[in-house]
């Protein structure tokens, strides 16, 4: 993959400087996982790129994971050929002293800010074009969003989350650096190394200055860190209090900001625990989100992911480690395929099942069928549905009344129009049924989430 940053402030070539690489050469630096390349396509007074080309080993970050350095699950992935956390690395290794601002021959350079233009040639996004211009907007960039393919021979497989994405601003090239060593994990949403408690130094020095404004600061925090409740707040309540001497997060208000997915998951498990059940079904489980912190929880003996994807599904059994479990563990969890709206006899008898934030993916003709799947086939005790709430949708700014948070999204319900598929699935099934919103709540337009819990009778 290749990152390229180019500038027309005269003289261009000051770039070079900047960036301590000489236009001329070509220069070779080895990493963990294999090489990066920087080079100058064109330098002049006028226009100067400088480009940072990594060549990733597949077969050495997977034999790096046999040694217990997680990088990637399997020998034929998307690493070598996508930008990821891979060039994160590259960026804080070749590009060090540019990415702390320092610039000996320039002195008063890494602070002016200049015309820069980054391309990103493959950059995965989970969720497409509008969290890509969620992250970059806000920090004054024009963003160009373009679709891609890793091979165009695989187009009839469906599309893919890779896009080639340029940004253009007037801004230092320090500032510019330390938004892309942070952002473009976030946009892959995936590091190829564990993390620890100092993953929090690195986000709060990387981000200072920018995002404990950014709008989208939680979504920030909650993905940088790997869906790591406790580092996330850790992040955010050092961002809300400060770190200086004198100054915890202990000593402010007990409430602390929390990232939307972080409090539907949190909800979902105080209503399982308080249902008291062994054994449940993850439905539509997707990469193992929920999943991983239910392994967390001894109480629950049995839990199962169903998706209808058999790539979704070996990211979560990469993701939540099923190969490296202790064999207690790994016997507690099971990962199946199957459709959510055909009756299923494996999904018989279990005590609960959770479909978080997955009815709005389903074609609204198929409803009843997933209904009657659900409540008349598979019958839970317990039944716990998560949805949008589409009138909280204005509220975001790149939203509206009108947009809907996902593009796979087929429709998203109103609080009404929730209540009434719930009372009348409840009914017709013999289940009773209680509604209630997660996040924070608009006097008017209610939570951002809406979450239905039906009891069977």
């Amino acid at each position: 993959m290749i990152l390229t940053i180019t500038t027309t402030y005269r003289p261009a070539t000051d770039l070079g400087f900047l960036l301590h690489k000489h236009p001329d050469k070509v220069q070779t630096f080895p990493l963990p996982f294999g090489h990066a390349h920087v080079f100058f396509p064109e330098a002049d007074e006028d226009r100067c790129t400088a480009a940072l080309l990594l060549d990733i080993d597949s077969l050495d970050i997977v034999r790096s994971k046999a040694q217990g350095r997680k990088m990637a699950g399997h020998y034929v992935n998307d690493r070598p050929y996508t930008i990821s956390s891979f060039m994160a690395v590259a960026i804080a290794k070749v590009f060090g002293t540019a990415l702390s601002g320092h610039c000996r021959a320039r002195e008063a350079l890494p602070d002016q800010a200049i015309p820069l233009q980054a391309h990103l040639s493959v950059l995965p996004s989970d969720e497409g074009e509008p969290l890509i211009r969620r992250i970059f907007e806000p920090l004054g960039y024009e963003v160009e969003v373009q679709k891609t393919l890793l091979d165009p021979a695989f187009a009839e497989w469906g599309e893919a989350p890779y896009y080639a994405v340029t940004l253009r601003a007037v801004i230092s090239l320090h500032r510019l650096l330390n938004h892309l060593y942070v952002l473009i994990p976030v946009l892959d949403n995936d590091k190829h190394y564990y993390i620890a408690d100092d993953e929090v130094a690195k986000l709060l020095q990387h981000g200072k200055g920018w995002l404990n404004s950014h709008p989208e600061r939680e979504t920030i925090s909650w993905r940088y860190l790997k869906h790591n409740s406790r580092l996330t707040q850790t992040a955010l309540s050092r961002m809300a209090y400060g770190s200086q001497a004198g100054s915890s997060p202990e000593e402010g208000p007990s409430h602390r900001p929390v990232p939307l997915r972080e409090q539907r998951i949190q909800t979902v498990l105080d209503v399982l625990k308080a249902s008291e059940v062994s054994r449940i079904l993850d439905l539509g489980c997707g990469e193992g989100e929920l999943l991983r912190h239910l392994i967390q929880e001894p109480v629950f003996n049995e839990l199962v992911g169903v998706d209808v994807s058999l790539a979704t599904l070996a990211k979560a059994k990469d993701r939540l480690h099923l190969d490296t479990l202790p064999e207690r563990q790994s016997r507690r969890v099971k990962l199946w395929h199957g459709s959510l709206i055909y009756r299923d006899r494996r999904l018989e008898g279990f005590d609960a099942a959770t479909v978080t934030e997955v009815i709005e993916h389903i074609e609204p003709a198929l409803l009843p069928a997933f209904d009657r799947a659900l409540f008349e086939f598979a019958r839970p005790r317990v039944v716990i549905v998560t949805t949008p709430n589409r009138e909280y949708n204005r509220l975001f700014e790149s939203l509206g009344p009108d947009t809907l948070r996902h593009a796979d999204h087929r429709f998203e319900w109103t609080r009404q129009q929730f209540t009434d598929w719930a009372e009348q699935a409840a009914a017709q099934f013999g289940y009773q049924v209680r509604i209630q919103g997660i996040g924070p709540e608009d006097p008017v337009l209610g939570s951002p989430t809406q979450m239905g819990v039906f009891q069977r009778k």
